[in-house]
């Protein structure tokens, strides 16, 4: 089987859980890899040289010698600061990277991707009112490079509202008391990528939901099902960059980063 050595490849940590005494299990989006998974050996240890360095929402450079589907982690440093979430921003970090866990495959290279996903992280901070219309161009720019976005055509006729026809995999017009129709100037704002009213926000929610639900196949994001519990009072303190709640995160989410196995982030984020 071909050996593969990659060293200092631009990357984001993804996920990451237990493995053995002192190792770990990582997934990690990379600039020319795509999603790759890597034993990170030893950096559970007190002494580890890596231990603080595999956080997420961090610009790292890692390299990783493999053979076959999982690499072996040989060094890890940063190449940046890591961002400075917190609160509720944290979980749309994690919605991000949740969502890149589901739906994309391993070793199959998204620069594009990856620059959207790094522009839109830098949008997350708490001082930053652009938040929401960022997360929903991720998904709708994340659908595209998968081939599955939402036909957006050119030209909507202002007057009229429209619904997606999944048999014929376009907009078509509907009667105005549809509950599954869009307003024109609704599908054209997120075809333009200008989001700067709540309704474009919302009617941009609704049918993004709807494709990656598609494509999710009716799996259940975790990530919305942490935040509410962390509303109700019961998901403890939420902190810088999210440890202890990240560890939780990892814990549910990890058997879909696992090499063994096979939306809304709040009522007005993410879908």
């Amino acid at each position: 089987m071909h050996r593969v050595r990659v060293d200092f490849e631009p990357a984001y940590l993804l996920s990451q859980r237990p493995y053995r005494e002192t190792s770990q299990l990582v997934e990690a989006f990379t600039l020319n890899h795509g999603r790759v998974g890597l034993v990170a050996r030893g950096v559970r240890g007190p002494k580890a040289r890596q231990r603080g360095v595999l956080r997420p929402f961090a610009p790292l450079l890692l390299s990783w010698i493999s053979v076959g589907d999982l690499g072996t982690l040989t060094g890890a440093e940063r190449s940046g600061m890591p961002l400075p979430l917190s609160g509720e921003r944290i979980f749309f970090g994690w919605y991000l990277n949740e969502l890149l866990l589901r739906l994309l495959q391993r070793h199959i290279p998204h620069e594009a991707l990856y620059a959207v996903y790094e522009n839109t992280l830098a949008q997350l901070p708490t001082h930053n009112e652009n938040a929401e219309a960022a997360l929903r161009i991720f998904e709708k720019r994340l659908l595209s490079e998968l081939g599955y976005a939402p036909p957006l055509v050119s030209e909507f006729d202002a007057t009229r509202r429209y619904r997606f026809d999944s048999e014929s995999d376009a907009f078509v017009p509907a009667h105005d008391d549809d509950p599954r129709a869009f307003a024109a100037h609704d599908l054209t704002a997120l075809r333009d990528e200008n989001l700067n009213s709540r309704e474009a926000l919302r009617a941009a929610r609704r049918l993004l939901r709807s494709a990656l639900a598609r494509q999710l196949n009716g799996r259940e994001l975790e990530t919305p099902k942490l935040l509410r519990a962390m509303r109700r009072g019961g998901f403890g303190e939420v902190g810088s960059n999210g440890i202890p709640p990240a560890t939780r995160f990892d814990a549910q989410i990890n058997e879909l980063a696992s090499p063994y196995a096979g939306s809304e982030i709040s009522d007005e984020s993410a879908s």
